[in-house]
């Protein structure tokens, strides 16, 4: 399944020989920060390509060694240790933003100021659908025990099973008028529910609801209905969009939602004529849409989102992101597993392209995907992009292309922005980017790492949005 939209989705064929019958399927006074190696001050990267040097970044202290430099002193390279997460590629396999020259150049990654807390960065609070007998204080408040049968799946306290009559009076029977939108998957009308007993009341009364019309026929579509209600109707989070019921009458497969009157946040980036949206709501999408994958990715029992793009983050009346569409979810590998063998599926572009050629999965398949978000946020450009030239069709490649001598972030930010945001914080939100479309998996920061760089963006910063 994927976010409805009304504009058909290039997708990539499934491996292993698999028919592919769906189209869910893959589918300035500043500090100067110099380190020092053994032959003296290692020089540090202009930004903007001019002569000033990388300024302090209020807490952050920007790394400033370029790859091929000699290697650091003791005491640095202590420092470098603590500060950098992430193994550092060597300049063989290095590919990421290589110079004509052959110098290879790598935007460095910021320090964080706190040491991070997924519970400071994370609510878990349960909300009015889970039973109160259920309630703990434990971090697993809200995801209930995995379900092994579709009955324990589809008896999940959360969720309503909805009759068909129910919902057809709630969308006064799936009127045109009450049209949201449609996909490959169906349509999806508003409809409107009483919001004590969550019965069906009169158009424009009420709850507010997203009703899901699935495709009659499909095998594919009925696994992906059921996976969407086991991994929903499990997990509950304030960035995962919140699903209500479900009906499953005869061929009938539907989903309820919470409706979210901000729509996708593929529709304000790049539907035509609509409003360009600020740095600032920008920013607080990002860190929303991390915040849900951070979720996914810490609990007990990870879970793989792998259909991370921007038409299934979907925003309310305040632009608060939610992740949509669990259609493609897979639980994450055991202590035993490095990564989980499946079928190749998602959406090209932001489909992680190790994942393409091997088919293992990991949670870094979704943190590439969040890359090419963060990209699509920065340069207002789609990930493929058919209308471009060849060479810019592509946009990690357009990107890398473009930011190949450390800092000249200016070049692929989005226009519509007029010039009318936070340097810094763009030069930091690039590098981040960069480091997620990394294309050797290992070398990628984890969600919750780049969750905290987001919130403690320069601009971002005891900023109430």
């Amino acid at each position: 399944m994927g976010n409805c939209i009304k504009r058909k989705k290039r997708v990539v064929a499934e491996r292993d020989n698999v028919t592919n019958n769906s189209s869910y399927y893959i589918q300035e006074k500043t500090k100067q920060t110099v380190e020092f190696g053994n032959n003296g001050p290692i020089n540090s990267i202009p930004i903007d390509g001019k002569s000033q040097q990388i300024s302090e970044f209020e807490n952050y202290k920007m790394e400033t060694r370029l790859l091929n430099s000699p290697p650091i002193s003791g005491s640095m390279e202590h420092i470098r240790q603590k500060s950098h997460p992430l193994p550092t590629p060597n300049l063989q396999s290095q590919t990421l933003m290589q110079h004509h020259n052959n110098k290879a150049s790598f935007l460095p990654l910021p320090k964080p100021d706190t040491s991070f807390k997924l519970d400071d960065a994370i609510s878990l609070e349960t909300t009015s659908l889970v039973p109160a007998d259920q309630a703990t204080t434990s971090s697993q408040t809200s995801i209930l025990p995995i379900p092994i049968t579709e009955s324990e799946i589809l008896s999940s306290p959360y969720l309503k099973a909805f009759s068909l009559d129910e919902l057809r009076n709630a969308t006064v029977n799936f009127c045109e008028d009450n049209l949201l939108g449609e996909g490959g998957f169906g349509c999806v009308f508003k409809g409107w529910l009483d919001m004590e007993t969550l019965n069906a009341t009169r158009q424009g009364s009420g709850l507010a609801v997203a009703i899901k019309k699935l495709i009659h026929s499909s095998f594919q579509g009925h696994k992906e209905w059921l996976s969407e209600v086991n991994y929903l109707g499990r997990l509950r989070h304030p960035n995962l969009v919140k699903l209500i019921g479900y009906c499953s009458d005869g061929e009938d497969r539907i989903l309820v939602y919470e409706f979210m009157p901000g729509g996708s946040l593929e529709k304000h980036l790049f539907k035509r004529n609509a409003p360009s949206l600020s740095w600032t709501r920008r920013i607080k999408v990002a860190i929303g849409a991390a915040r849900g994958l951070c979720f996914l990715h810490e609990s007990n029992s990870p879970v793989i989102y792998r259909d991370f793009k921007t038409s299934n983050i979907l925003l309310d009346s305040e632009f608060n992101a939610k992740l949509s569409d669990f259609g493609l979810a897979k639980s994450g590998p055991t202590e035993s597993q490095t990564h989980v063998t499946t079928r190749v599926m998602g959406t090209e572009g932001y489909c992680d392209p190790r994942y393409l050629t091997t088919g293992k999965l990991t949670v870094k398949c979704d943190v590439y995907s969040f890359g090419v978000v963060l990209l699509e946020l920065l340069t207002g450009r789609r990930a493929i992009d058919e209308t471009k030239c060849e060479e810019e069709k592509n946009l990690v490649n357009w990107v890398k292309l473009h930011v190949h001598d450390n800092g000249k972030v200016f070049r692929i930010m989005d226009t519509k922005l007029e010039g009318q945001y936070c340097k810094r914080s763009a030069y930091v939100a690039a590098n981040i980017a960069l480091r997620c479309v990394h294309h050797e998996p290992k070398y990628r920061p984890p969600m919750t790492y780049i969750l905290e760089i987001l919130e403690n963006l320069p601009s971002q910063k005891n900023h109430q949005f």
